[in-house]
């Protein structure tokens, strides 16, 4: 029998033995509705924390050199965290010796912040907002533009004059209905001119990324970033690739060791933080978290193999005249046994396409109603229809065989 017309003979059962067919379907249906489900969510987590949280706080073939990792995922003990509560703080006189080893083309900042009082005359009492002081190419580096105004000018960094660019959050706070450009805010109590606003950057976690204030590095607000003045909290460093930027970590690593005075056996006391070392924790956990989603479905699949297998084997035993009447005109064994596997197949595909739908509607109805974000994989959903029609063919393939094997005699009495 052609496939086309096996095919075509098990769709017309489906249609003509609708609540047998929906039984049959059911437990493949299910195991692939939550496979996708799964799959999606633990997709679309990861998409959340590599573009909406880290891709933000990490610029693209960027790294930050800091006393010890800003990002940290996963359990971190007590002896780690003591570890880094004892490493030297970075200073800013060790910016230019690593500034000096950075190949042509590479960009770099100056980092400290902290959470700041920011009042205005026009707002409604003070909000606490996160100061940033940045020298350097860190607009450049974070591609963060201005909405409103214009961005500090080499000038204004050099001599710390107190000049601040705001976000939007802030905007909506102090300057209600208002145009803040070249109006003052107080940041601890100091005055400084509005010169910009970014545009939004959203956020994530309930973290806004748009309650945010940026200065010179040397302004005023510097007194207050850290403990003593000549800390910073991070370097930042992006290179025009991939490929230079692990060359640059190693020039940057080398001379950061001379500088800390580490001998050959010691460990380095400053970490170098991409964005993938931030989600290291997250990418080992996601491959768990999607074996989870694709082995715990199996246990539906195992039920639906076995509703198929069964179906399949009433099939057998309600069609053995017309097998026998086919064997008798000609049908080979092979003929038979593809028939049956081709009809089992058939119901695992259209059950399992079903799962699919069902799933994506699932996974698109979480996206709607809960902070859950989901991302529908491509690979799960051909996952699904290919290990759906895989149950198929395996739970079909013991009545095939047995279907093949009868003998047309015997077949054509049992009519």
């Amino acid at each position: 029998m052609n496939p086309f017309e096996a095919v075509r003979l098990a769709l017309d059962t489906i249609r003509t033995q609708k609540l047998k067919s929906a039984f049959t379907l059911m437990g493949v249906c299910i195991g692939v509705m939550f496979l996708i489900a799964v799959v999606s969510i633990v997709n679309g987590m990861g998409n959340y924390l590599k573009d909406d949280l880290v891709g933000k706080l990490i610029a693209i073939n960027s790294f930050e050199l800091r006393h010890r990792p800003n990002i940290n995922m996963g359990d971190v003990d007590n002896a780690t965290w003591e570890e880094y509560r004892k490493r030297k703080r970075l200073r800013y006189h060790e910016v230019a010796p690593v500034a000096e080893v950075l190949p042509e083309g590479t960009r770099y900042a100056v980092i400290a912040d902290n959470q700041l009082s920011m009042t205005s005359q026009y707002g409604r009492g003070p909000r606490t907002v996160r100061v940033t002081g940045v020298e350097g190419d860190f607009f450049d580096i974070k591609a963060l533009e201005v909405t409103d105004g214009r961005l500090p000018t080499p000038q204004e960094y050099m001599l710390g004059t107190p000049v601040v660019v705001i976000g939007p959050d802030v905007v909506e706070r102090l300057f209600p209905n208002l145009n803040p450009i070249d109006r003052e805010v107080r940041i601890a109590g100091v005055p400084y001119r509005v010169i910009g606003v970014t545009e939004t950057q959203g956020s994530a976690f309930g973290m806004s990324f748009d309650n945010v204030a940026y200065v010179p590095y040397k302004a005023p607000a510097r007194r207050l970033f850290n403990a003593e003045p000549t800390m910073i909290d991070a370097m930042m460093i992006q290179s025009p690739s991939e490929a230079e930027m692990t060359e640059t970590m190693e020039r940057v690593r080398t001379v950061m060791r001379t500088l800390h005075q580490l001998r050959p056996a010691e460990k380095d006391d400053f970490a170098m933080q991409t964005a993938d070392s931030a989600l290291e924790f997250w990418n080992k956990l996601q491959g768990y978290l999607v074996l989870a989603g694709v082995a715990l479905p199996a246990f539906g699949l195992v039920v639906g193999a076995i509703v198929i297998m069964n179906i399949m084997l009433v099939a057998v035993a309600e069609r053995t005249a017309e097998i026998g009447l086919r064997k008798a005109l000609g049908a080979r064994r092979k003929d038979i046994l593809s028939q049956f596997i081709v009809e089992a197949s058939t119901l695992g595909a259209v059950g399992a396409m079903a799962g699919v739908g069902l799933g994506v509607v699932i996974a698109m109805i979480m996206r709607a109603v809960t902070p859950l974000p989901t991302a529908v994989a491509p690979w799960s959903v051909v996952l699904g229809v290919v290990v759906g029609a895989g149950v198929g063919i395996i739970s079909g393939v013991y009545p095939a065989s047995r279907a093949s094997r009868l003998d047309p005699i015997t077949a054509l009495r049992a009519e």
